[in-house]
């Protein structure tokens, strides 16, 4: 059975998704940012990534000092991808509520300009003012320094989250989740998380949020990350300071939207209950009715945004490389249609109307080839379907890789 939980009531009113998005947007163009396109999700021209998967990787040259932003403040929603290398989630997606393959990246970047006292002020500006967050249920982790490789603790940001926050709501964090490196060698930093805490009052009274974060609790996630990039790795390891110190940051609008919609899972918000709405119909499976049925609902509505956004930006499922990743993610989801919602003939098209009509204000690419995307989609789900009408033993070779 879906385990889901009553929703927190942490709003005076429930604020859209597109709505919380716009006013991210909004906040940081009074800041004096730039708002500026998602990159498309399927790189070109970067050997070192198939995919976007953070909001920096457009700005990656700015970093690197391979060129000079004409921008010094720029914020966006980026279309993320991780499916592949170190960031791979594609496992958890769909079993637990917080994975995703493609999510988005709200982010607001600073090339030498503002760095960490701004970048902090703003943050809890926006989600105690804005969005209305309790303050109480707020957590924030600071760099807490490594002797190794001869990096202080990162008092700044503890005393400027210190005006906002207690003491023992500042947790420190070591090398591995706050210490932010783009590589073995190039700009990297210390970074502090924001962290919220969506447990009940009872279960909080009980036992502190501080010893829950960062222990892949799935009520008190991380949703915001700010980085402060103020080193260069060398090639030799060693680390120097950068002649121009920059901030990078990056919130899970899917676990956002959570938050403030005070929703148990990613999958009750409005970003994907609508989808999850259509493929119930489609299946005659209400959501809910079982947990194996309940994947593959969240499974579909994870897998269908991330295809659709892809073949958007030109990238057709194909037998290789990111073409491949494409196809694997199609297929994936048409297997579970398959197998948990009795699902024999073509659906995940049928979908992509209402996803064209979520996305046209942040993705328009998506509306503009409804048609198109609709289409591939069909031939690829037939086409699977015919191979998965051949018996057990082609299944098994095919889905191996699941």
């Amino acid at each position: 059975m879906n385990k889901s939980q009553p929703s927190l009531s942490l709003q005076p009113f429930m604020r859209s998704s597109l709505e919380i998005k716009q006013q991210f947007l909004n906040f940081l163009a009074s800041k004096g940012h730039r708002v500026v396109p998602s990159a498309p999700i399927v790189v070109k021209g970067d050997p070192t990534l198939m995919f976007t998967n953070a909001g920096m990787n457009q700005f990656k040259d700015f970093f690197l000092g391979n060129a000079v932003a004409t921008e010094k403040r720029v914020a966006n929603s980026q279309k993320c991808l991780r499916v592949s290398g170190k960031h791979n989630d594609l496992e958890e997606v769909g079993h637990d509520h917080y994975h995703h393959t493609m999510f988005e990246m709200l982010g607001n970047w600073s090339f030498g300009d503002y760095f960490k006292t701004d970048a902090i002020d703003w943050a809890w500006e926006l989600l105690t003012e804005v969005y209305q967050l309790p303050k109480d249920r707020l957590y924030v982790t600071v760099f807490e320094g490594d002797a190794g490789s001869n990096i202080a603790f990162d008092q700044d940001a503890f005393d400027t989250w210190k005006q906002f926050l207690p003491a023992d709501r500042i947790i420190n964090g070591n090398k591995k989740d706050n210490f932010w490196e783009m590589g073995d060698t190039g700009p990297c930093g210390p970074c502090s998380e924001i962290h919220f805490d969506m447990r009940s009052d009872a279960e909080r009274e009980q036992v502190s949020g501080a010893t829950l974060v960062n222990t892949g609790d799935p009520e008190v996630i991380e949703i915001w990350n700010l980085v402060f990039m103020e080193f260069n790795r060398k090639a030799d390891g060693s680390l120097e300071k950068l002649p121009a110190q920059h901030v990078d940051t990056g919130m899970g609008f899917e676990r956002l939207t959570r938050v403030i919609q005070g929703k148990k899972s990613n999958y009750d918000t409005d970003i994907f209950s609508f989808i999850i709405d259509e493929t119930s119909a489609v299946a005659g499976i209400k959501y809910g009715a079982a947990e194996a049925s309940d994947i593959a609902f969240r499974v579909i509505a994870d897998h269908i945004r991330a295809v659709s956004l892809c073949i958007a930006d030109g990238q057709l499922p194909s037998n290789t490389g990111a073409g491949y990743v494409v196809r694997r993610i199609l297929r994936r989801a048409v297997r579970y249609g398959y197998s948990y919602l009795n699902l024999s003939e073509p659906f995940l098209y049928r979908l992509i109307p209402s996803l064209a009509a979520y996305f046209s204000a942040s993705f328009p690419e998506l509306k503009a080839q409804q048609d198109f995307v609709s289409r591939v989609i069909k031939e690829e789900e037939a086409s699977f379907f015919r191979t998965l009408s051949t018996g057990h033993c082609m299944i098994l070779t095919v889905f191996r890789w699941i």
